[in-house]
């Protein structure tokens, strides 16, 4: 289906025309995720550890105002130096980016929104938006949420970012009907750590059985997401113990420097990078090229 305000590069076109395996991946990682050129490096790997997987990477993101699935090597050097001057864009600041042929870098949400236009069912990413830490008092919950209870795209992730409340993140996805599948777990990841405490909704093995229960979702006409939580491999995780004070210390800092919306997290994470002696950046860079692998195995299973 061909939209207004979409472009798919020639090679994601192809792809999803000929019914052959897709993933798409975020462009806030290049902005906001990281440092120049350290963001780049990192995309340009993740699309290769895409391709070596048998797939086709689809990075997207806002550029002079079209939606793209399928980035330049070009563009994406262009978001990385760019950084943080580049607009993070959720699906509010969509038809504002679009309007003013402005460029902006896709979270989560406005990905799954592009990915789905562009006809692309998986999506792999580091770690997911949520419910933050005190929500009860400033409502600060992701747009990630409630575009996984609506649009059919399935989310590779290593859980949900280490910095929320998983719990609260967890209750708001049960209650508008996402499952949450353990790929080889049991328990759901909390990003920088294999370990959270709380259980998953079901646990899958093989990429098959993820690609199979995807299948019987969208035939019976259930619409939404599914997030796959994909742990950080075990030789790349990072002690809990030490997160957790790395993480209320930034909380803190945070607090006390005013930071709100949607510039918390970009902060916690820089925050955590230093705390952490850089470690917590390595470890993100990591999870995303195992999210990036698994999206590729489950994507060719869904396409067989």
């Amino acid at each position: 289906m061909r939209h207004l305000h979409l472009t798919c590069s020639p090679e994601v076109r192809a792809a999803v025309e000929d019914r052959r395996p897709v993933v798409a991946l975020e462009s806030t990682i290049i902005s906001h995720g990281m440092p120049y050129p350290k963001n780049v490096e990192t995309a340009l790997r993740v699309e290769k550890t895409v391709r070596d997987a048998g797939a086709v990477p689809a990075t997207c993101a806002i550029i002079g105002g079209r939606l793209k699935a399928g980035l330049s090597a070009g563009e994406i050097e262009t978001l990385g130096k760019a950084g943080q001057a580049i607009p993070k864009a959720s699906r509010r600041d969509l038809p504002f980016l679009v309007s003013q042929g402005k460029h902006g870098a896709t979270t989560v949400a406005s990905t799954m929104i592009v990915a789905h236009m562009a006809g692309i069912r998986i999506f792999a990413t580091g770690g997911i938006g949520g419910v933050h830490r005190g929500a009860a008092d400033t409502m600060d919950i992701s747009a990630d949420l409630q575009e996984l209870a609506n649009t059919s795209v399935a989310v590779v992730s290593a859980g949900a970012k280490s910095v929320l409340d998983l719990g609260l993140t967890l209750e708001y996805l049960e209650t508008v009907g996402v499952p949450v599948i353990g790929f080889g777990t049991d328990e759901f990841p909390a990003f920088y750590t294999r370990h959270s405490g709380f259980g998953v909704d079901y646990r899958l093995d093989t990429p098959g059985e993820v690609a199979a229960l995807l299948k019987a979702k969208w035939e019976m006409g259930l619409a939404g997401g599914v997030l796959i939580a994909n742990p950080v491999p075990e030789q790349h995780q990072l002690d809990a113990g030490q997160m957790h004070r790395a993480i209320d210390a930034a909380l803190a800092d945070a607090e006390e420097k005013g930071i709100k919306g949607k510039a918390v997290t970009p902060f916690l994470l820089a925050a955590i990078e230093q705390l952490t002696g850089g470690k917590s950046l390595e470890a993100n860079i990591e999870l995303v090229l195992n999210n990036a692998r698994l999206g590729a195995e489950v994507a060719k299973s869904y396409w067989q």
